[in-house]
């Protein structure tokens, strides 16, 4: 099973690089599989790859259903 983790694109880097905002962290990924990306853009981000654009309520479900799952965990 592959968990993919919602992320804002905020910034667009030559090579088909990316920065992604995930809760306040930022990283870089690749956007290989999605060169039509833009800025903005929420993504889901598997192995540091965007592999899907999803749109914000999307996005704010999937974060909340991954904190529901850390809570189960503790």
């Amino acid at each position: 099973m592959c968990l993919g983790v919602p992320g804002q694109i905020i910034e667009i880097q030559p090579d088909l690089g990316a920065v992604a905002d995930i809760d306040g962290n930022q990283v870089t990924i690749s956007v290989a599989l999605l060169p039509e990306v833009e800025i903005g853009d929420y993504v889901l981000i598997h192995a540091g790859f965007a592999m899907e654009i999803i749109d914000l309520q999307l996005a704010i479900e999937t974060k909340q259903l991954l904190q529901e799952l850390q809570e189960l965990n503790k």
